[in-house]
């Protein structure tokens, strides 16, 4: 039986005449990594603020650990919509145990999630000597202060240098390895790829797809394949019922398949045609790729 974490059905918001999410659904199980993926304006953080209680939804409603949002369930939830105001004379250190005060937090952890956040040696230093990634991380390490079990992240590589985001994304993972629920909002197909079990595309508000990241990638193969009589090749292929796209690179053919066949399968198709591959391979489809083909649909 699935744990749900968080449910929504039918989550609507409008600003006017636009919709910035347009009747959501979505199920959030414990221990994903769930990601929110969309172009800018795409509704994914209006989604966030509606399940924080900052933005007041039109219509439908979201149930947090199976029941209606109250003040007791927010307090299992970590969140950083926007980087937090850090006070640049304190240290990393200072600065967290001020917001546990004023959050009525427990400081218990404080050295913990500093360490989670790859800040441990530098939790004595001033937040104004702090680089602009070491600043994102000490606002996650602020969003773990109350041990959270559910993390919420809208943008968590946003500006920042190729080290900073696989610093970010080796934090994401690290605190998914132990038990906590992620949902994350981004642009970045690829850190989505790289960090999330699932994940929900949405555009102009509405959602074009949901679930697992690897089924995506998966359901998307294509084959790489190539022979010395490549103009024979090329009639074949076009007249293959099992061919759905052909696409040219190189002096490779790409071909998206509507019938699954393996490999041994395919090279035997081929040779009883009188065509010999001297090159097949299974090519998976980027989550990149997919997007781009579900926002030119939409």
């Amino acid at each position: 039986m699935k744990d749900i974490v968080l449910s929504i059905r039918q989550l609507t918001k409008r600003y006017g005449s636009i919709t910035a999410v347009d009747h959501l659904d979505l199920e959030i199980e414990k221990g994903s990594v769930f990601g929110i993926l969309g172009p800018n304006g795409s509704g994914k953080t209006t989604t966030l603020g509606m399940l924080l209680d900052v933005v007041r939804p039109d219509s439908g409603s979201f149930t947090w650990f199976g029941g209606l949002p109250d003040k007791e369930q927010r307090k299992r939830i970590g969140a950083i919509l926007e980087v937090p105001l850090f006070y640049p004379y304190l240290t990393g250190r200072q600065n967290l145990e001020l917001i546990a005060r004023i959050k009525d937090l427990p400081g218990d952890n404080i050295d913990d999630a500093l360490d989670a956040a790859g800040l441990a040696d530098r939790k004595h230093s001033r937040f104004r000597t702090y680089s602009l990634g070491m600043k994102q991380r000490l606002a996650v390490a602020a969003t773990l202060l109350g041990k959270p079990e559910v993390l919420i992240l809208d943008e968590p590589t946003n500006g920042l240098d190729p080290r900073g985001i696989a610093e970010i994304r080796d934090i994401i993972l690290h605190v998914a390895a132990e038990g906590v629920t992620i949902l994350l909002a981004s642009h970045i197909l690829d850190e989505v790829q790289k960090t999330c079990t699932h994940v929900a595309v949405l555009e102009k508000g509405k959602k074009l797809f949901t679930g697992p990241v690897e089924e995506v990638l998966n359901n998307n193969q294509w084959i790489e394949l190539s022979s010395d009589n490549m103009d024979k090749l090329d009639l074949v292929l076009r007249n293959a019922d099992f061919v759905a796209n052909i696409q040219e690179e190189s002096d490779i053919y790409i071909i998206k398949m509507n019938t699954p066949l393996s490999l041994s399968e395919l090279n035997k198709f081929f040779y009883d045609k009188g065509i010999i591959l001297n090159h097949l391979a299974m090519r998976k489809q980027s989550l990149e790729k997919y997007f781009l083909e579900l926002l030119d649909k939409s």
